[in-house]
């Protein structure tokens, strides 16, 4: 939280109204007095942050696209050569994922030219409940924002303790059959972790302990992306 009240109320609200939320809803996911939350969301949807559907519930609105739209995204702009050389330097595809909710969009991706490889294409949307970038997006969030997940993850809390301990992470078959990877953290300037740059491919060429192989270099460009 920045500590301006007002402000971190609003971005609760925003974050409890991306499937939707009737004003019900929304009192219970933001734990905010039923007249708070109403009067935030109604000059969210005054300023079109927030826009009501057909049955009457608040969602996103367009302004907030607007927004997004109206500055080019460094991350994104550094990240298309950085993905590219880790594909060369790795022989791997290389793919930078965002947490969105409890899914993850691939929103960058450089592909190995040719042979066996794991295609991401830029887009994608995948889960949050397996594969070494979910892991590297969850494990250094706090704990309310994990356990309720993690009883469907394929992975456990002592998992996401071992990425933390050494930085990175790994999979092995465990969002796909026969396919591994390896994550590592990108970081905003305050150290809270925004996105996960990964390495994929199949296991016959990456191994049972594909970090033991790309781990250093997916890990430097992370940190190469980092502070942006």
């Amino acid at each position: 939280m920045s500590g301006v009240g007002v402000l971190d109320k609003a971005v609760v609200i925003l974050a409890a109204c991306v499937d939707g939320a009737s004003l019900a809803e929304l009192v219970d996911r933001t734990k905010l007095p039923r007249a708070t939350a109403h009067r935030l969301a109604q000059a969210l949807e005054i300023h079109r942050l927030l826009v009501r559907d057909a049955q009457g519930r608040w969602r996103p609105g367009p302004r907030l696209g607007e927004l997004a739209n109206a500055a080019p995204d460094v991350l994104l702009t550094a990240a298309e050569p950085m993905l590219t050389a880790l594909r060369d330097a790795t022989g791997e595809s290389a793919q930078l994922y965002l947490r969105r909710a409890d899914e993850r969009l691939c929103v960058a991706a450089a592909e190995r030219a040719s042979g066996l490889r794991d295609t991401v294409p830029i887009g994608a949307v995948l889960p949050m409940t397996a594969g070494s970038a979910a892991q590297v997006l969850l494990a250094w969030e706090p704990p309310e924002a994990v356990m309720p997940l993690l009883p469907r993850c394929k992975f456990t809390g002592r998992t996401l303790a071992e990425v933390r301990r050494r930085g990175w992470a790994q999979s092995v078959a465990e969002r796909e059959a026969g396919v591994a990877s390896v994550s590592a953290p990108i970081r905003d300037r305050t150290g809270r972790v925004i996105a996960a740059i990964s390495v994929s491919g199949p296991i016959e060429r990456l191994g049972r302990r594909p970090g033991d192989r790309h781990a250093m270099a997916v890990v430097r460009a992370g940190q190469r992306l980092s502070g942006l």
